[in-house]
């Protein structure tokens, strides 16, 4: 399968959607942007929710593990010729709380008031569960930065978004 923008294929690879389906997502956007691209598949947010500020920790963490993972896999598979099983063990390695520890140590400095704010919320919330190959710490800095993904692509802070994710993902070693 081979579309126009990279960001689709890895999507499609993903979710396992039909060709078909991306190719339509693929025309209606114009600028290429993942996020819109999801945006279009699924609808717009229904902005009678909830102001993604006032969303729970763990719920900003939840979307935000997903958009970090999509980033991480997106970059993958553009920039390396890694076959499935070698972009497995390479997304892994990057989405591992110990990665995602060292991720924000790297771009905190970076981090508005209102993001470190959220970072603090998730860092601080109660997980519930023991990490197995993970401290403590790195866990909660892993949970803090997913839920300042989270919360920055909730709010359709795209561009601040693939800001700082570019950092996060540039800076990052095999």
């Amino acid at each position: 399968m081979k579309t126009k923008n990279p960001f689709l294929f890895a999507l499609a690879v993903r979710r396992g959607f039909m060709y078909n389906i991306v190719m339509e997502i693929s025309e209606k956007t114009n600028d290429g942007c993942i996020l819109d691209s999801v945006r279009a598949a699924f609808g717009p947010l229904d902005t009678e929710l909830k102001d993604p500020t006032q969303l729970g920790p763990l719920v900003l963490a939840y979307i935000g593990d997903t958009v970090y993972d999509l980033y991480v896999r997106t970059k993958l598979v553009t920039s390396t010729g890694l076959t499935a099983h070698g972009l497995h063990l390479a997304a892994a390695k990057r989405v591992c709380a110990k990665a995602q520890a060292e991720a924000y140590r790297r771009a905190e400095d970076i981090l508005t008031e209102e993001e470190t704010a959220i970072f603090r919320r998730g860092r601080n919330s109660h997980i519930g569960t023991v990490p197995k190959n993970a401290s403590i710490a790195d866990y909660r800095s892993a949970t803090g930065l997913e839920a300042v993904i989270g919360w920055l692509y909730l709010s359709g802070k795209d561009e601040r978004l693939a800001e700082i994710m570019t950092i996060l993902l540039d800076e990052q070693k095999d």
